[in-house]
């Protein structure tokens, strides 16, 4: 992680002697640091997360190699690991979250802290649950080495870590500039009115295409990781030990992956990030709340338009954004002092809020790990907003002595149909009703729900008809899923339900958003039915609020598409997948009914059915979705 790169140069200004243990190639370190008083070690004590590509985390094969680095070799690992702590006579240990640099220490007799915004007992303990569960006991064993710490210096955009006993917060940590963006731009033969975009996805962009057209006129490309691949003109490839801070405070905005390393720089130098969400790294939801949510600096790219070349209007959203981020970047600094205290001696144990803490920490990881796959991944306001100091009292609760009646919002005409008097029913009509209220960033109390919210108020033409429909979650009461067999079954309405608002409208009046619009026009073929679902309370989710797609596109030739080409298609974006629920009722209607869908769609989607948890939640989706529909092109 960049934080080390850091930390390390400051220990070494202060004077001390500092052994780094690392599997990373030498200028790695000597880039930042020279020093005769820095010395590295090539030893390789774990392996972080198995890409199988830029953007997919192999969870299975990432405990499978992790049993194999650091769980069977365990014991030589050890015993190799103190003696040579006790050879260099080391007098303390920092560990960039690596789990068994922690209990060798311990068993060495020398004191440690761990650095880092997650700890891979949190990364881990999702993929036993979705894809290895014999591989249980490691997450056991890292938090049981994570305990050896005497406390954790925690970095913003954290993630629940209640293993170690204490944390103390410091800020950024950023790497230093070395070169102004006057110097950058000099001497890669940048012109300093070019718009420049710099590509970092940590060096692993194999297989991709890049092409001209991906850019705009007037727009260069830094590609960082590209030493083997064949660039456009409009392209530039920067060589392997390129210091990429430079490079990314000297650009208008960087397209890339989310890590600690790329946020931190996107946010201390001001410097708007396109990103793409990856699956299955659990730090990230963490990361995209600082960007999006607070400080203005994130556009989420669809990863389908990142592949077929799509970047403009995101590089023109990106470089129309404000970052706000005003906050101290010296966290090297400051962990730094605190590293040389406590080896001198100085206790940072706050007895008081720690055990607090890991309790605050324990239920969100606990309330986390209950999600399956497509599952949100959400942030409770109070964990995201929680420092290392508690307030101490309770809130008290406001009460009401009258039953709160809702009421229909003014300005909604209902047409057909009524609410029966359902409580969710008439607030997601008022929800519709709101939707074009402009919200005040700086007072909305709900942050993460602007951007959901801002693209459902482009979804409707609020002069035509909207068709709402309700369909509540199920308990299963006898028979559980004999009914796909024929079979009598009793299920239970539970009180929770799926509310879909739908709207269809010919090609030529249908609103658009940007990225949508930018792909049918590179197709030339002038306006065509499109399908555009918003998805609320996903917005802290492994998976994207938004999904747009060409209705053309789930033909193949002159018919529908097969169920297998479908289940394909969708699953080539997992932060898209969950689309598939209303997206493929359409198709269902397709290829059993022959229906033909000449008219945009448009749809909102807002469940309060419990995913996960045997209440049909996806069948609510699917029932209220097809209602929409059948109602909407019924005769």
């Amino acid at each position: 992680m960049p934080w080390k790169f850091t930390v390390v140069r400051h220990l070494i200004l202060a004077g001390h002697v500092v052994h780094v243990v690392t599997g990373a190639p030498d200028y790695v370190y000597t880039t930042e640091i020279q020093s005769p008083r820095l010395f590295l070690r090539k030893v390789l004590l774990d392996c972080g997360a198995v890409q199988a590509d830029a953007l997919t985390v192999d969870r299975l094969a990432s405990l499978e190699k992790y049993s194999e680095t650091a769980v069977a070799p365990r014991e030589y690992i050890l015993k190799t690991e103190v003696e040579w702590l006790k050879s260099i006579k080391a007098d303390f240990v920092v560990s960039d979250v690596v789990p068994v640099a922690c209990r060798a220490a311990a068993d060495a007799g020398i004191r440690s802290v761990c650095v880092t915004n997650f700890s891979w007992d949190f990364i881990y303990a999702e993929y036993v649950m979705a894809a290895g569960h014999h591989h249980r006991s490691i997450v056991w064993q890292i938090a049981e080495d994570y305990s050896h710490c005497e406390f954790l210096i925690r970095l913003p955009g954290y993630c629940p870590m209640p293993a170690f006993r204490d944390a103390i917060d410091v800020p950024l940590v950023v790497r230093r500039l070395h070169k102004s963006k006057e110097e950058v731009r000099r001497e890669l033969g940048i012109h300093e009115t070019a718009k420049v975009v710099i590509l970092n996805f940590g060096g692993q962009p194999a297989g991709w295409t890049l092409k001209q057209e991906c850019l705009p006129d007037g727009w260069l490309c830094l590609v960082c990781g590209a030493s083997e691949m064949n660039l456009p003109s409009n392209f530039i490839k920067l060589a392997k030990d390129t210091y990429t801070p430079d490079v990314i405070a000297a650009s208008d905005c960087m397209l890339g992956k989310i890590g600690y390393g790329t946020v931190s720089e996107a946010l201390a130098y001001k410097i708007p990030f396109i990103f793409v969400r990856r699956d299955y790294f659990n730090e990230e939801p963490f990361l995209r709340n600082m960007l999006e949510v607070y400080y203005q600096t994130g556009v989420e790219m669809i990863r389908r338009d990142l592949l077929t070349g799509h970047w403009g209007p995101y590089l023109e959203h990106a470089v129309s954004l404000k970052p706000c981020y005003n906050f101290g970047i010296n966290g090297g600094e400051v962990a730094a002092g605190l590293l040389i205290d406590t080896a001198s001696g100085k206790s940072y144990a706050s007895d008081k809020v720690s055990g607090a803490r890991r309790l605050r920490d324990a239920i969100v990881l606990g309330f986390e790990l209950q999600r399956v796959p497509g599952r949100d991944l959400s942030i409770p306001e109070w964990y995201a907003n929680a420092e290392n100091e508690l307030r101490t009292g309770s809130p008290v609760a406001e009460t009401q002595d009258t039953i709160f009646t809702p009421t229909y919002p003014e300005d909604i005409e209902i047409l057909h149909g009524d609410a029966m008097g359902l409580s969710d029913t008439i607030n997601f009509l008022k929800t519709l009703s709101e939707l074009d209220v402009v919200l005040d960033s700086s007072t909305s109390p709900e942050k993460r729900q602007r951007r959901e919210r801002k693209a459902a108020a482009k979804l409707f033409n609020w002069e035509e008809d909207i068709f709402v429909t309700r369909a509540p979650g199920r308990l299963d009461v006898v028979g559980g899923i004999a009914d796909y067999s024929g079979s009598l079954v009793l299920q239970l309405p539970i009180r929770e339900a799926c509310h879909i608002a739908l709207q269809k409208n010919h090609p030529t009046k249908q609103r658009l958003w940007k990225h949508a619009q930018a792909r049918q026009d590179a197709k030339g073929l002038g306006p065509t039915p499109v399908l555009q679902i918003v998805s609320f309370g996903s917005e802290l989710s492994n998976r994207g609020p938004t999904f747009d797609m060409d209705l053309s596109d789930f033909m193949d030739g002159d018919r529908p598409m097969s169920y297998e080409k479908a289940r394909s298609y969708f699953a080539s974006d997992p932060s898209q997948r969950w689309a598939a629920y209303i997206a493929g009722t359409i198709l269902v209607l397709m290829r059993e009914l022959n229906m033909r869908f000449e008219d945009s769609i448009s749809v909102l989607v807002s469940s309060a059915v419990p995913e996960g948890k045997g209440v049909s939640s996806s069948a609510a989706v699917e029932v209220a979705t097809m209602s929409a529909v059948a109602a909407s092109h019924g005769p």
